[in-house]
């Protein structure tokens, strides 16, 4: 989805994402599974090897919070809902249809009959209570924000009352009707169960195997063989092994799946953290696609035959700030001479692939309640030494940190536009101490714990609600921006709330976008840079890909000539 979520997408922004505002309103769907014409028409059999950038932190996506573990996640899992391939519409997957109560609080989910988990347990409602419940009842280390990140972003609280939930029961109505009772209306349900967090995992492997025996060791946790060696879903691959010396992950096709067969015998992941080693895995037949290549690599890769699918721009790249350690952070006037001392359109141009733009709220303009006529900052270098004087903070000096050994949608290069931000910065009399950390060694860690003043992060979204973005990023008054070292944080959160839970679609919209508005012009708790389309790149031989909005691409209609 952190951010990092996210670990937290497209090419022609008509493909996919007419009506991504009015998703959350989905009463119903039917799934679609089978039925899309793009699924490829190669031969069956044989090997998909993809080069994946970074290694999985494990394989119960429950406890993921990482791109590459849902990567590989999602070809294992089934949830309730899923999305239909290339858009961020919701459809049923495991629910065949779904309906609510008129105030949003009672979900009914018709469930798809004849299923069976990996290791033979049955589907059924009782299952889907069993997923409900075990997220609900965490204890311990599974409570942690490092461990059940996503569900406490969704749900909130757990059964131990600490923090409100929304969730509230589970209830098997007969085998194939499950009921759903949340605490409040909220535009993110029923979308976010097509998350890979929320996939149905089988209840009887999950008992066998201690699946929430977490331990936390340090400022790392320990988890359960379910996790590491028996993940356990009802989808289209079954987990085969996690060879760690040759840096693979290896999975097979399940022949027993209940839809639409995968195409090729095996799919493995090959993990080469380097992108520029990937691509000479590409060019030497090692692999046979990878992920967000470079974009100065686009038409070079083209040239050599290779297939590169661009996504449309569903993500946002930010300047994360954190008041907690520098009191003249919180002053409003050294946050706007930051953001109008930052040459945002030329690093845009300078840095980022063709089809980007530059952000001017923390949503792209394809969510319900993005602001038209938001408060927008050009580049003003005047303008900006000119307020930091105002604010007496012409000697600034701040903690810079920028991630290593990671490429996000949004950050194709990390180095480069840490590079030009600091330029800029420099520009107006700011000195910078600057720290790298690798993404998962210690970069996001840091972030978390507020050691940095400024930070590069960014989000591709995980649905199409508003809530899914600035209610990911403001919604918790003490979260990464510290917003909590101001009174504004707790309003903030509060009135994202509220909008989260007006049931009206365009009453919604319209509180949102009054929201962006106010996040722009009062409150500034990061500066957001652009919008990025990424990319991923295949060999010719490669079929049946969808590029997804949500990076959320299934392998199980890929095949290979």
């Amino acid at each position: 989805m952190v951010h990092s979520r996210t670990a937290r997408r497209r090419w022609t922004a008509a493909i996919g994402l007419t009506g991504v505002a009015a998703l959350a309103l989905s009463a119903c769907a039917q799934s679609e599974r089978g039925t899309d014409s793009s699924s490829g028409s190669g031969k069956t059999g044989g090997t998909f090897t993809f080069g994946a950038a970074g290694a999985p932190k494990l394989f119960d996506p429950f406890y993921a919070t990482d791109g590459e573990t849902f990567r590989v996640a999602r070809q294992m899992f089934d949830g309730l809902t899923t999305f239909k391939p290339g858009t961020a519409e919701p459809v049923g997957q495991l629910a065949e249809k779904w309906s609510s109560s008129s105030d949003g609080l009672t979900w009914t989910f018709n469930l798809r009959k004849g299923v069976k988990f990996h290791d033979g347990t049955e589907f059924n409602a009782a299952a889907v209570c069993a997923n409900f419940e075990r997220w609900y009842n965490q204890k311990g280390a599974g409570q942690s924000d490092a461990v059940s990140q996503y569900y406490g972003d969704n749900f909130g609280g757990f059964s131990d009352g600490a923090k409100p939930s929304l969730y509230k029961s589970c209830s098997a109505k007969d085998a194939a009707t499950a009921e759903i009772v949340l605490t409040s209306s909220t535009s993110k349900f029923p979308d976010i169960l097509g998350l890979p967090a929320f996939s149905m995992q089988s209840p009887d492997a999950l008992k066998k195997y201690d699946a929430d025996n977490v331990q936390a060791q340090g400022e790392s946790f320990v988890f359960p063989a379910y996790a590491t060696e028996h993940p356990t879903g009802s989808g289209p691959f079954k987990f085969s092994k996690y060879d760690k010396a040759n840096g693979t992950v290896e999975l097979v096709r399940n022949d027993d799946y209940w839809g639409e067969k995968a195409k090729v015998d095996k799919l493995v992941f090959k993990i080469i953290p380097d992108e520029t080693a990937r691509k000479q895995a590409l060019q030497s037949g090692d692999i046979d696609g990878f992920d967000f290549p470079n974009a100065a690599d686009w038409d070079s890769l083209k040239k050599d035959g290779f297939n590169v699918q661009i996504r449309p721009a569903f993500n946002v790249l930010y300047l994360g700030i954190n008041q907690k350690n520098n009191p003249k952070l919180r002053d409003l006037k050294v946050r706007q001479a930051l953001i109008y001392g930052i040459n945002r359109e030329q690093l845009v141009k300078s840095q980022l692939p063709e089809g980007a733009k530059v952000a001017t709220q923390f949503i792209p303009e394809t969510v319900g309640g993005y602001a038209k006529d938001v408060t927008e900052y050009k580049y003003d270098e005047a303008k900006a030494k000119a307020l930091l004087a105002e604010a007496g903070a012409s000697d600034l000096t701040l903690k810079f940190y920028w991630p290593s050994e990671v490429t996000r949608p949004y950050m194709p290069n990390p180095k480069d536009i840490f590079g030009a931000i600091s330029a800029d910065l420099q520009k107006l009399g700011i000195k910078i101490e600057v720290t790298t950390k690798p993404w998962n060694g210690g970069y996001l860690t840091d972030v978390d714990q507020g050691v940095p003043d400024l930070f590069l992060l960014g989000w591709t979204g995980d649905t199409g609600s508003a809530d899914n973005w600035i209610g990911t990023f403001f919604g918790n008054p003490a979260n990464r921006f510290n917003t909590g070292a101001n009174t504004w944080g707790t309003d903030l959160a509060t009135a994202l709330k509220k909008a989260d839970a007006e049931p009206d679609r365009d009453k919604r919209f319209k509180l949102y976008e009054d929201l962006n508005k106010k996040i722009m012009t009062e409150y500034l708790p990061a500066i957001p840079v652009s919008h990025s389309p990424p990319a991923l790149v295949t060999k010719s031989s490669v079929k049946g890909i969808v590029p997804s909005p949500l990076t959320d691409e299934r392998f199980y209609s890929v095949s290979v000539s």
